[in-house]
């Protein structure tokens, strides 16, 4: 009886993650000293493979650029047309190749050796001629691949993506490469917007709708109306002393009119900090149902003020 089209997705993936376990347990006795000369490189990593290896090496090169490690790939037939001048002394190579005999990336490692340019090589074979011409080898395991013939790159270039994510994820974590480093290199999209700070969008300066302990209330309505937040900051010098929403105005309705800011204002208002993440201000105003949280700093200085819809605008769903 033939295997249905679910038993031999699990074989490929059994197959899979028990390379990727080999190759924890048998990770490259060069791995530390790679990362070492990869942080040590004062130009770009050029990362480059021929076929299936060449989507591997464009996928690690751009892990490698979006956590701290300029990075850039090359790919060996254009590099023999002219390309090998993106190359530079100032650089380390990383060669991907299963076999370590594809003839495409002879011209890339004779110029590795012509200007004394770092050259790492990926692949299983040991004794192959890209592993002799490196300076370095990050070999994989032997395991067998996990197409029915044993033929189709699957499990080798599985084991290569994740060793490249290894090499990224270590030199991440020395350079200190942290959540704002990331923020600055992932602005757009939901990753960027999970990544902001309640800084980057809070409301600040004129546009924020401050009143006094002895501002009347008409003024008080008129601000509230001219800043279009729907509340109102009561203010001592530069430090919060409460606030003014629909609800204050509601609850104090009979003599409104003839009271002030001070006789209306709740005294402890929902806060956050200008560092905080602008996700965790959307959990606080979800949780408490409100659409606008003011922002202090020390001291209870307040700094700003943050709407529900600016981090709907910046992305955070």
């Amino acid at each position: 009886m033939s295997q249905t089209p679910s038993d031999i997705a699990r074989d490929v993936l059994r197959t899979e993650s028990g390379a990727l376990v080999r190759l924890a347990d048998e990770l490259p006795g060069s791995f530390d000293s790679v990362v070492e000369r990869l942080l040590a490189v004062q130009g770009r990593v050029i990362v480059s493979g021929m076929g299936k290896s060449g989507h591997v090496a464009g996928k690690i090169a751009a892990t490698f650029a979006s956590t701290g490690t300029p990075a850039q790939v090359v790919h060996p037939g254009e590099a023999s047309h002219g390309d090998l001048g993106m190359i530079t002394r100032a650089d380390a190579v990383i060669l991907i190749s299963n076999s370590g005999e594809t003839r495409e990336l002879a011209d890339m490692i004779a110029h590795c050796a012509r200007f004394a340019i770092p050259l790492i090589a990926m692949t299983k074979k040991a004794d192959s001629t890209l592993a002799r011409a490196a300076e370095s080898v990050l070999l994989l395991p032997d395991a067998p691949e996990a197409c029915a013939i044993g033929m189709a790159p699957t499990t080798s270039t599985t084991m290569a993506m994740a060793l490249g994510d290894a090499l990224a994820v270590a030199m991440m974590q020395h350079r200190g490469f942290g959540r704002e480093s990331f923020a600055a290199f992932h602005p757009g999209g939901t990753l960027g917007a999970q990544l902001l700070r309640v800084s980057a969008v809070m409301h600040k300066g004129d546009e924020l709708p401050v009143v006094h302990e002895t501002t009347a209330m008409s003024d008080v309505l008129l601000t509230m109306s001219q800043k279009g937040f729907g509340v109102a900051a009561l203010v001592q010098g530069d430090k919060l002393a409460g606030i003014i929403t629909d609800g204050d105005l509601r609850r104090n309705m009979d003599g409104l009119m003839d009271r002030t800011a001070g006789q209306v204002a709740t005294r402890t208002p929902l806060v956050t900090r200008p560092d905080t993440l602008l996700t965790e201000a959307l959990g606080v105003m979800n949780m408490s149902k409100r659409t606008v949280l003011l922002v202090v700093e020390e001291g209870h200085k307040l700094v700003g003020l943050l709407h529900i819809h600016d981090a709907l605008r910046a992305g955070v769903a």
